[in-house]
C-alpha cells in the first residue's frame, strides 16, 4: 500500500462533494501535471490511502482521507472539445492523461492546516514543505502518513 496527498479547491469540488457521491466515489480528473499523471497512471493503486487537501481557499489544509479503488485510466475529459479539460493533441489511440477513482473514506472533524504542518519537526518529506514540490498529486510515505493521520483523528 502507498500513501499519497490530492489537492483540490473546495469551491470546485470538496470532501462534502466526495461524501454526497453516488456510493461516495469519484473519479480524480484534470490533472494537467506530468509528474502527477505518472503517479495516477503508474504508481497509484486499488487500495492505496489519500489525505484530501484542500487548497486554493482561505483555510488550506488536509480535510480527510479516501481510498483508491480503481487504478489509473485515460481521463475521458482530455478527448471532449466541450470540456474544460480538453487536449486538442490528445486522442483515444494515444491519451496524454489519467485519473483514478477515489472512494471517501472520512471528513475529519477540523482541518490540519498547511502551516501546523510546516511546523512539524518530523515531516519533512511531503511536496507541500518543500519549495517546487507542490504537485496537486503527491506521494506520502508511511511514516509521515501516518503522524499526519493521527494529528487529524486526535482532533477528532
Amino acid at each position: 500500500m502507498q500513501y499519497w496527498l490530492f489537492k483540490t479547491e473546495p469551491d470546485a469540488f470538496s470532501i462534502d462533494d466526495l461524501a454526497n457521491m453516488p456510493n461516495q466515489t469519484e473519479h480524480w480528473d484534470g490533472i494537467r501535471n506530468y509528474q502527477a499523471r505518472n503517479f495516477m497512471r503508474d504508481q497509484i493503486k486499488q487500495g492505496d490511502q489519500v489525505f484530501i487537501y484542500h487548497s486554493s481557499c482561505k483555510d488550506v489544509g488536509i480535510v480527510g482521507l479516501a481510498e483508491v479503488v480503481k487504478e489509473g485510466y485515460p481521463d475521458h475529459t482530455q478527448f471532449n472539445p466541450e470540456a474544460k479539460y480538453y487536449d486538442l493533441k490528445s486522442s483515444p489511440d494515444n491519451p496524454r492523461w489519467y485519473m483514478v477513482d477515489i472512494k471517501f473514506k472520512q471528513k475529519f472533524a477540523t482541518l490540519l492546516p498547511l502551516k501546523t504542518i510546516k511546523e512539524m519537526a518530523d515531516i519533512n518529506e511531503i511536496g507541500l514543505v518543500k519549495k517546487g514540490g507542490r504537485l496537486s498529486v503527491m506521494p506520502v510515505i508511511k511514516t509521515e502518513f501516518d503522524l499526519l493521520l493521527s494529528c487529524c483523528q486526535t482532533t477528532n
